[in-house]
């Protein structure tokens, strides 16, 4: 079955990789599974496509030559919020640490089956903001100077629109449903459909590295927490004015 983007058309997807036998290998089984797919060799092949198209999920290996996909994903965050995963040849936990810090929404080393990457790729799409139900809640949080508007998941500083990522954006659909309540870190890797993709511990320290991204848009002092709190023993808790 083709996947749909909530625009209603196709999903798209960039997959930017300098081995053109992965490539190949990668636009064929994406596309055979319903997604759109156009190819890039190199950062700078990427940047140019990105001047001028929209992806929906930028697939993006590490290890390029020239500028490598860690600093370009660093660099997109200063202007997109479009989902990447990283591919790497490099499984070390620093190395994932990096790529999470750097605004990556998940990260896969190779070698790895096609398979999983189809998991990975979906389970990021799937991290798109969902309108809360419940009339009982309030449509926007008040987060000090920043405001969070629950039904539209924007995020704003005065009048100027504070860029979430994907996964930016779905830890803050789990907190605002239950604003007050602590939420452990098991339950965010859960919510965020990362559970048994690479070891729980490890994913709840990227859980970890994504709520200290968070902090620095919400929080005036990220490294004292007002508004994202850690409560001891039990996770994190949005706490709004």
């Amino acid at each position: 079955m083709t996947m749909r983007s909530q625009a209603g058309s196709e999903v798209h997807l960039l997959i930017v990789d300098d081995d053109e036998r992965i490539r190949g290998l990668l636009q064929r089984f994406l596309i055979k599974n319903g997604f759109l797919v156009t190819v890039a060799r190199d950062a700078a092949h990427a940047r140019r496509l990105l001047s001028g198209l929209e992806f929906d999920l930028i697939v993006l290996d590490v290890m390029m030559p020239g500028e490598d996909g860690v600093s370009l994903t660093r660099d997109l965050r200063r202007q997109i919020a479009t989902p990447i995963l990283l591919l790497t040849a490099r499984g070390e936990t620093s190395d994932r640490i990096a790529g999470f810090e750097a605004g990556a929404d998940d990260y896969l080393a190779k070698p790895f089956e096609p398979k999983e990457l189809l998991l990975r790729i979906n389970a990021i799409l799937r991290r798109a903001p969902v309108p809360t139900a419940s009339v009982a809640l309030p449509k926007i949080l008040n987060l000090g100077p920043v405001r969070y508007d629950v039904e539209r998941a924007e995020m704003w500083k005065g009048e100027a629109l504070i860029r979430l990522t994907a996964t930016e954006t779905a830890l803050m659909r789990i907190f605002s449903a239950k604003p007050g309540e602590p939420v452990s870190r098991m339950q965010l890797v859960e919510d965020l459909g990362r559970a048994g993709t690479s070891g729980d511990a490890a994913q709840e320290r990227a859980v970890d590295v994504q709520i200290t991204r968070l902090r620095r848009k919400l929080e005036e002092d990220p490294k004292q927490p007002r508004y994202l709190q850690t409560v001891r023993g039990a996770g994190y808790m949005l706490a709004p004015d």
